[in-house]
């Protein structure tokens, strides 16, 4: 498997578009890598409001449906623009991003943590009031704040991926 992902990274690297990004590293990385952290930053804040509603920590003055109306789409949008940027830095930087076991535990993180959003949005519309007094959803989401901090934490980690040991697919220096 990892000889698999090392060839296939290694493949994107000598493509048209990574070639092209590899070029002019000086300035598209870092403005893709910007972009990037202000979707994240959106992404946080829209699942941090969510979440402190669910627990009843905040937005007492609107209901669970209204705080999901109000940033669902906010959420939405930033996870769409993180797609974007992310697979363009992955086009960018294959073997740093795809030789990275920082990298697989963000992309399943990421993954788990926009499967509970989006089921914490589509059931808070269909049923607000058992949803906000239900310890499970609650504790969904306590899990969805620590499931994104992880992320943040694990897509800073993708550049010391040496952290991991043996659990890196990158080669030892």
């Amino acid at each position: 498997m990892t000889s698999a992902i090392r060839e296939f990274a290694e493949w994107l690297s000598h493509t048209s578009p990574s070639i092209l990004i590899q070029t002019h590293n000086a300035s598209v990385i870092p403005t893709i890598q910007s972009i990037h952290i202000i979707a994240i930053g959106v992404v946080l804040t829209s699942v941090l409001m969510i979440d402190l509603r669910i627990l009843g920590w905040a937005g007492h003055d609107q209901t669970l449906r209204e705080t999901t109306d109000r940033f669902g789409p906010w959420l939405s949008w930033a996870l769409l623009v993180l797609l974007i940027t992310g697979i363009s830095m992955v086009v960018g930087e294959p073997v740093r991003a795809l030789l990275s076991f920082s990298f697989w535990l963000k992309m399943f993180l990421v993954a788990l943590g926009t499967l509970i959003a989006t089921f914490l949005q589509i059931t808070a519309k269909r049923n607000e009031q058992t949803l906000v007094n239900r310890r499970t959803v609650k504790s969904l989401a306590i899990l969805t704040l620590l499931i994104w901090v992880g992320i943040v934490i694990l897509g800073r980690l993708i550049a010391y991926d040496y952290v991991w040991g043996s659990w890196s697919l990158k080669p030892t220096a």
